[in-house]
């Protein structure tokens, strides 16, 4: 209070009177600006401001209040009528505890009418109570800078990347726990402080903030970050200290203006070579090289949110229970006494491949693989396990379970599903006592029974129709029976035989858990195929089809049963399990019909998109879509990208791999684990995103042409599943070609320092700033400097002094082209200051203020540069003057 005394009579003796309106307004709507946070009654100033002079007031461009004054909220509902506002600070930290901490300020959210400030490009919200981001500022067309460091924020809203000019974003000290995938459409984010938070993961779209060039993250809980980041070409610093971070990807080591990695205080055992090399990274506070620690005892068990899912972590579960929630959304719940002693639990959360992923056929995966550690842990009481999953297209036919590996072989547990009210995510939660591998799929509806000596009776609930008699004396042991049943319409036997004729029955599936055939034979109940009934059969032309468990071989067993019918059923008796199809049709060769229809039955319809950013066509996005999502996937990315129509369709399997390559001039720009022998390896799950992003280049000169390449999709390796008569068809020159598609990379315009006509319509007097015993700073000196400046420029220009006025002035006058807004402000600059001295040394200090050590930097060593020559010419002269031929010479080399 005492420096706020002095302060107040300081701007006192310079006639800025604490007392009276008029003598407040005639200093502080200078400029239009109003600097109120300096007064402990800023508020009350503001509102009898307000009332007295509205006229003025309303025009203010700046505005900066305390939220720590007790009148905020009275004076928050006039915000609104500032029309004209760019630039409003609600700090808190103006006032201190009786502990001498800064007190937050009482600000907890906003009028809805803020989002009508249309002009408002800097919102500092620092040091105040919120909760929530205020849905107001999602409405902010023209935000640029926005502050919510030390608040209380525990998420960010899902349409956050509304914001879409955002270019500076700080919300350090909070509480955020995760991001929104929307964070990833801030294409113009140069900053981003996320550091001091909860954060456990990060999502994919991080790697989309092509023009970040500072990312900080230190002080989270991240135990590994996305590949993704590596796309982030313009990073320069990036900021991952005090983490728990147990793995890096090798591909940072690829970016390629990177001039700061800080990794110290995480969990780094090892880390990639080529990470560890670089010159800038900083590694102190890692355990590398040491063994993973044995689990310590007496650890209290954890009762909250833990650990992330986009890679891997640990948590430790103790006697007394636990429920823990990863942040990817994956539940596990220990009751007391699950584990008798403290243990680590490890998991990791891999994307499908068929060496995790096991189908079978007519199953459709619905979610990533989670592996559990240590493999086959025996908990003395059930664990629960909820895994989030993409709901299936075909509920009816199809049933979810969750999927886990025993050690011996795959099974399916028993998996109840349920779909959150809020969210409307599907979860699919099951009991085990065991950990391994887990997914998530959907499976043929499956209806089981166990068979008594006594004989007993199993349907199916997806047609009640279809029933198993299993007599008496079937079996002496009880054994497990397993049904599922496959519908399929006359439609679609018509479209793939081209055969009006033909008509099936639903396909029949039976297994055991037994090895012998049954002792006495078992009576199967099918409907008969559509349209045909027990008055008008023809016998002649009805078949029943006995398939084997690969479904690669159909035998016509007609002839080998005793066939009975009713007026809707046919009724057969067998002793072996598998397959079994009922075809009515005129055909003779009728197995290889049923086994093209069995393989057709599993084959997806796809498109193959190629499509590239709008901002930045080196950026490419390549998909694989089901027929039926081309159209809303194209309409969800037509604002951020552009490319040609889809491919023409094809076919794919569920689980099969293929690959992308480009040709005719474009290559992949940098090494991707991903990337086999220069193809870019993607595996078809229909229910999950086939989509990746990549940076394309050209080793064609593009600074005379544009270049006019293609991208070009094949098959990988098919899959042991496939049938063979599907694998023959597939060879031949093109065997393996599925699809192409046209790839533009546009005409490079000119560098600035190779162009040598006008600079982009400028035309520059030679520029000399400095002097001889400083060193100068030439016209090509300059141009180096702009091509590092970026969209910083603004920031640089005020702090070398231009008005805000110049600087909305050149912006204008240069809008969307930013090589433009950066020459006409550093040469305007220039040529103002050419007479000043001082002139460079106020530069490299404007470089500092404005965060661009690195460009004052490269000034300080020009002018360095310039000082040595200087100085060498001076003693040149100095050994011309004593007349030695042999020393001059020698000074001139």
């Amino acid at each position: 209070m005492q420096k706020m005394a002095e302060l107040l009579g300081l701007r006192d003796e310079y006639g800025e009177g604490t007392s009276g309106a008029p003598a407040l307004a005639g200093s502080c709507l200078a400029d239009n600006r109003l600097n109120l946070d300096v007064y402990p009654d800023g508020c009350c100033r503001f509102l009898q401001l307000f009332k007295e002079q509205q006229g003025e007031v309303v025009q203010v461009e700046f505005l900066r209040l305390s939220s720590n004054d007790c009148l905020l909220d009275t004076a928050l509902g006039s915000l609104p009528h500032l029309k004209h506002l760019k630039s409003l600070v609600l700090k808190g930290g103006h006032a201190r505890d009786e502990f001498g901490s800064y007190q937050h300020g009482s600000l907890t959210s906003l009028p809805p009418a803020f989002g009508n400030l249309k002009y408002l490009t800097h919102l500092d919200l620092s040091f105040n109570r919120l909760s929530s981001l205020p849905s107001c500022i999602l409405h902010l067309p023209s935000l640029r800078v926005l502050l919510v460091s030390h608040n209380s924020l525990v998420t960010l809203p899902e349409d956050f990347g509304h914001l879409s000019k955002l270019t500076f974003f700080s919300a350090m000290k909070n509480q955020l726990k995760d991001l929104p995938q929307s964070i990833g459409e801030l294409s113009m984010l140069q900053d981003l402080d996320l550091s001091e938070n909860a954060l456990e993961l990060l999502p994919e779209e991080v790697g989309n903030l092509h023009n970040c060039t500072e990312l900080d993250l230190s002080g989270n809980r991240l135990l590994s970050i996305p590949d993704s980041l590596a796309n982030l070409k313009s990073l320069r610093r990036l900021h991952l200290h005090s983490n728990l971070l147990v793995t890096v990807p090798a591909s940072l080591a690829s970016l390629p203006n990177l001039s700061r990695l800080d990794l110290q205080n995480n969990c780094l055992r090892a880390i990639p070579a080529e990470v560890q090399t670089l010159p800038f990274v900083h590694l102190r506070g890692n355990p590398l090289g040491e063994t993973e620690p044995s689990p310590q005892a007496g650890l209290k068990s954890l009762h909250n949110v833990i650990n992330s899912c986009i890679s891997s972590g640990s948590f430790t579960v103790t006697s007394e229970g636990c429920r823990v929630v990863l942040a990817c959304g994956i539940h596990f719940s220990f009751p007391p006494g699950a584990a008798s002693d403290p243990l680590r639990i490890y998991f990791r959360s891999l994307t499908p491949d068929p060496q995790w992923v096991k189908l079978r056929h007519h199953d459709v995966l619905l979610s990533r693989v989670l592996e559990l550690q240590p493999h086959g842990v025996q908990f003395q009481q059930e664990v629960q396990i909820w895994m989030p999953y993409i709901s299936p297209q075909t509920p009816h036919q199809h049933e979810v379970v969750v999927r886990t590996f025993s050690g011996q072989s795959w099974s399916d547990l028993k998996t109840r599903v349920k779909q959150k009210r809020k969210s409307k995510k599907c979860v699919a939660h099951c009991c085990v006592l065991h950990f391994s591998w887990f997914l998530v799929v959907s499976r043929l509806v499956q209806n089981e029974c166990k068979v008594p000596a006594e004989g007993t009776l199993l349907f199916s609930s997806v047609d009640p129709n279809i029933k198993v008699i299993f007599p008496p004396g079937v079996t002496k042991e009880p054994r497990s029976v397993k049904l599922q049943v496959l519908p399929v319409s006359a439609e679609e036997i018509q479209e793939i035989t081209a055969n009006t004729d033909c008509r099936a029955s639903p396909l029949l599936y039976l297994s055991q858990d037994s090895t012998v055939d049954f002792l006495k034979p078992v009576r199967i109940q099918l409907p008969l195929p559509p349209g045909v009934t027990g008055l008008n059969l023809d016998r002649s032309r009805l078949h029943i089809l006995h398939g084997d468990l690969e479904g690669q071989t159909w035998n016509d067993i007609t002839s080998e049963v005793v066939l009975e019918f009713t007026h809707l059923y046919a009724v057969f008796e067998v002793t072996h399990f598998s397959w079994y199809w009922l075809w009515y049709t005129t055909k003779t060769y009728i197995g290889g019909i049923a086994k093209k229809v069995y393989e057709r039955l599993r084959l997806y319809q796809v498109n193959f998109i190629a499509l590239q950013r709008r901002r930045d066509p080196e950026q490419v996005l390549l998909q694989c879509v089901p027929k039926h999502k081309v159209d809303p996937v194209l309409k969800k990315l037509q604002d951020r990208y552009r490319g040609p129509e889809p491919s023409d369709m094809v076919e794919m399997f569920e689980g099969e791999q293929f690959f992308a390559a480009f040709e005719r001039g474009i290559s992949i720009d940098m090494d991707r684990p991903d990337c086999v022998d220069g193809r870019l390896s993607f595996i078809f799950y229909s229910h999950l995103k086939n989509m990746k992003e990549i940076y394309v280049t050209s080793p064609v000169d593009r600074k005379g042409q544009a270049v006019k390449g293609q991208v070009s999709f094949y098959r990988g390796a098919v899959p042991d599943s496939i049938p063979e008569d599907a694998s023959r068809r597939r060879k031949g020159p093109d065997s393996l070609w599925l699809a192409t598609l046209p790839i533009k990379l546009p005409q490079l315009k000119p560098r600035w320092d190779e162009n040598p006509g006008p600079l982009y319509g400028f035309s520059f007097p030679p520029l000399n700033l400095g002097n001889a015993e400083t060193g100068y700073l030439t016209q090509a000196n300059l141009l180096s400097i702009a091509r590092r400046v970026g969209a910083d420029w603004q920031s640089i220009g005020l702090n070398l002094g231009l008005t805000y006025q110049q600087i909305e002035r050149i912006g204008y006058n240069n809008r969307e082209d930013l090589n433009k807004q950066i020459l006409d402000m550093l040469f305007s600059w220039a040529q103002q200051n050419s007479e000043d001295p001082d002139c460079v040394s106020k530069l490299i200090t404007a470089m500092k203020e404005s965060g661009r050590q690195d460009i004052a930097d490269e000034i300080e060593a020009i002018i360095e540069l310039g000082r040595q020559k200087y100085s060498e010419s001076i003693r040149r002269v100095g050994l011309e003057q004593e007349s030695s031929t042999e020393d001059s010479a020698i000074a001139m080399m």
